[in-house]
């Protein structure tokens, strides 16, 4: 009955959990799903890897329909001995994205716990964070794998709190399965910023045992530590090694090349510029935006109604009152130093009220550790805009340069701000009246003085953005001026919204200080306003609107005539779509594309497009078998074009074109014919191609014809009367392709920058591409061995605490 009685709380609290995610996002009891932009293009990319899965059963991890060709490691592929996905999946039960929602709550409410905070304080704190603005936008738009990190945070630190609270086996049990949840989530940036806080943290629990000179204690938490994060790691090896061998091939890692496409020096050879990683800064005022949602206007399509001075611009202009609300109900409002924002990054003004609270009343000195950790997060948003600190972190702390959009380091405050709210109102209720009083006029102080020097200051900002050269241009002047009035009504309308919220939570909690309502009724009643506040925020970019069919989720690309044209050619070729510009995944949906989308797309695809491509050099489309390019015309009506000059799926060259630099390979590339020629590294990759000095002038009367495609195998039939240099227009990947001939494992190597390329021996032979990634084998066993032995550390600690009788 004691265990019941103990459990039961919690019980109730989970139970609430699954209610709310299925409240908000109630659709999906309807059949519905959510349309996610960029899980559209996830599928477009994934799907001939789904199709092989479908029929053969097995994994294919590469696929050819996306980039030319690339692995599937970052595309969904499912490895051998993955125990920890088993897990995560029966801990995500719920219908997506509700699963997700629910998951946020699930590990904030478990960090709660661990800081003591009882279950109803814990249960408010929790759908507070939930509903932060960015995490229920990030689920809107399809970011499910940083959504997935994200609700695994709090279980990560609470495990670390632990153990550092000398709570060893509970703790080491909680960080090893957490971490390697959080690990298989696979968004290495946010797990990454993870390990930011969690240094925060442990240079604070450092100091706390120097201090008491608790040496073996300290020690003891680190090697706990240290045996889950490796048990952790070894739970994901499959995932982690083939992630890290893909990455240098990739855009995350450095790049060969030193000129830029227009030919100026490169200063940079990451091919993730300094710009690019920093393109998406948060403004240093911006970040007011934290407790008052619309302060720079929100989004870039923000709904007005029919009050707003864009209305009535577009009346006085005619426009039926009928379409002059539609058109309002998406506009450019946001104005900050951000290119695009589907959403402000709001942390709900009542939870920044209570977080002062907490730094004021409470005791525990860990609130200085969310605090540092919200400094520094913010810190680093701002990017360009606080060059000194990015610059340093990029030059010098190791991966930090591997990242882009820093702005999402955010995430960090988003998850310190709420714990520091919930201590501010457990503090609060347990103080004396003396303290209770005074945190309570000096947070209300800070936070309304902080929204009315926000009012006041409104006369020092333009209120104009990026893009209102452009629309002045393409509308007139008035309509800027009907958008600059509409962001100063936002702007004071939020701040005003914001005080209100202020004023009230600190009414409740004055009444309370009078003695006029009860403890429960104030937490109750501060509760409600803290994740209303947030929740009808949140609705106003992601709700019942944005869900659809399950079938426009299933398949989300409709196949167009020009579609419905190519695949009518059943040969194996490629397909180039201009309006793409490369960076599309619906052509990869329908057929074998040279683009695609993808955070970490293959390097050197993405250069060669950069380079030859954006400049209309037709050879590269020519040796990467385009045989079709989808082309506009001036109505806008698609239409593809037959490109009778593609080289084939492979053929015999004549002559080798020598070079010792990338530089020089690509540069051989501007005007080169690849049915004669094939430009090859010699300093690179020479031990592959021994007698490359030597040949020269060879016979290219030999045919190559392709007999058998499958995403990770394909058979050609070569037949020469002499010995030749045979280009294949496949994607060249140092690691996993096996060439075979005749049934003999036989040395390929690159050319042409991108494809692959061997000797072949006169006369008729099977030559054989088969995929063959090692590194899926090596990581399988080591998957499997963490996995037993996660398994027998959970047994063996369960019953050791049982047996001890532990808490």
């Amino acid at each position: 009955m004691k265990i019941i009685n103990k459990l039961y709380p919690h019980a109730i609290a989970i139970l609430g959990f699954i209610l709310v995610s299925l409240i908000y996002f109630y659709p999906v009891l309807q059949g519905k799903q959510i349309f996610q932009s960029d899980i559209a293009q996830y599928t477009g990319m994934a799907k001939e890897q789904n199709d092989f899965r479908a029929v053969e059963h097995l994994e294919p991890y590469w696929t050819n329909s996306a980039f030319g060709g690339m692995p599937t490691y970052q595309l969904g592929a499912k490895y051998p001995y993955d125990f920890i996905s088993v897990l995560d999946h029966a801990l995500r039960f719920l219908p997506r994205p509700a699963d997700y929602l629910f998951l946020y709550f699930l590990g904030f409410y478990g960090l709660l716990l661990v800081l003591r905070i009882d279950p109803l304080k814990a249960f408010f704190g929790a759908v507070a964070f939930g509903f932060s603005t960015y995490l229920i936008i990030i689920l809107g738009v399809g970011h499910n794998a940083k959504a997935h990190a994200i609700a695994y945070m709090p279980l990560v630190i609470a495990g670390f709190i632990l153990v550092y609270k000398k709570k060893y086996i509970w703790g080491g049990l909680l960080t090893m399965v957490a971490t390697a949840l959080e690990i298989n989530a696979n968004h290495f940036q946010m797990t990454y910023y993870l390990l930011i806080f969690l240094l925060i943290l442990s240079v604070y629990y450092t100091y706390v045992r120097i201090k008491t000179k608790e040496f073996k204690a300290l020690l003891t938490s680190f090697g706990i530590l240290a045996v889950a994060g490796i048990f952790a790691l070894g739970a994901n090896a499959t995932n982690l090694m083939a992630t890290a061998e893909y990455a240098d091939f990739s855009t995350r890692g450095k790049s060969e090349l030193t000129f830029n496409p227009d030919g100026s020096k490169s200063t940079d050879t990451s091919a993730m510029t300094r710009d690019y990683i920093t393109e998406y800064s948060y403004g240093i005022a911006e970040s007011f935006n934290l407790i008052a949602p619309r302060l720079f206007g929100g989004s870039n399509h923000e709904a007005l109604g029919t009050d707003s001075s864009m209305y009535n611009f577009m009346i006085s202009q005619g426009v039926p009152a009928g379409q002059a609300a539609d058109f309002v109900s998406g506009m450019p409002t946001y104005w900050g130093d951000q290119p695009i924002v589907a959403a402000p990054a709001y942390i709900g003004v009542v939870v920044f009220f209570l977080g002062i609270l907490a730094l004021i009343i409470d005791e525990r000195r860990i609130k200085y550790v969310f605090l540092s950790g919200a400094v520094v997060a913010l810190l680093l948003s701002w990017g360009k805009n606080f060059p000194t600190l990015t610059d340093f972190f990029i030059d010098y702390v190791p991966l930090y340069n591997k990242f882009r959009a820093v702005s999402s380091i955010q995430v960090i405050l988003e998850l310190c701000f709420p714990v520091l709210a919930i201590m501010g109102l457990q503090s609060f209720f347990k103080a004396d009246k003396n303290r209770q009083w005074e945190g309570l006029w000096q947070s209300a102080a800070i936070a309304l003085g902080t929204v009315i020097i926000l009012f006041l200051c409104k006369g020092m900002f333009s209120f104009t953005g990026a893009s209102d050269s452009y629309f002045s241009e393409s509308y007139g002047s008035s309509f800027v001026d009907a958008l600059v009035s509409d962001r100063k009504t936002l702007y004071s309308a939020d701040l005003l919204r914001s005080g209100f919220f202020i004023v009230l939570t600190s009414g409740i909690l004055w009444l309370f200080f009078k003695n006029r309502i009860a403890q429960t009724t104030a937490l109750i009643l501060v509760g409600l306003f803290m994740v209303s506040d947030l929740f009808f925020v949140a609705k106003k970019y992601v709700s019942a609107k944005d869900f659809v069919s399950g079938r426009e989720v299933a398949v989300p690309f409709e196949e167009t005539p020009s579609d419905a044209q190519i695949l009518k050619d059943t040969t194996h070729y490629r397909v180039f779509e201009v309006n793409g510009n490369f960076s599309s995944a619906r052509t990869s949906y329908f057929h074998k594309s040279i683009g695609g989308y993808h955070a970490a797309k293959p390097r050197r695809m993405q250069q060669l497009f950069d380079y030859q491509i954006a400049k209309n050099n037709l050879e590269i489309l020519n040796m990467l078998n385009v045989k079709y390019v989808i082309q506009t015309d001036k109505e806008g009506k698609e239409f593809p074009v037959v490109n009778p000059d593609a080289n084939g799926n492979a053929w015999f060259v004549n002559e080798v074109k020598l070079v010792n630099k990338a530089n020089d390979e690509m540069k051989a590339l501007d005007h080169l014919n690849t049915k004669k020629v094939a430009v090859f590294n010699l300093n690179l990759y020479g031990s592959k191609f021994k007698n490359a000095r030597l040949k020269r002038n060879m016979d290219t009367t030999g045919t190559i014809q392709l007999r058998t495609y499958k995403p990770n195998y394909i058979r050609y039939i070569s037949d020469s009367r002499n010995e030749g240099l045979a280009v294949f227009s496949e994607i060249y990947y140092p690691n996993g392709w096996n060439a075979y001939v005749d049934g003999v494992k036989t040395e390929h190597f690159p050319v042409d920058y991108v494809l692959r390329a061997m000797m072949l021996p006169k006369g008729v032979h099977t030559v054989e591409f088969k995929f063959e990634p090692e590194v899926i084998k090596t990581g399988s066993i080591i998957t499997l061995i963490s996995g037993a032995g996660m398994l027998f550390l959970l047994i063996g600690g369960v019953y050791y605490q049982r047996k001890n009788n532990l808490g």
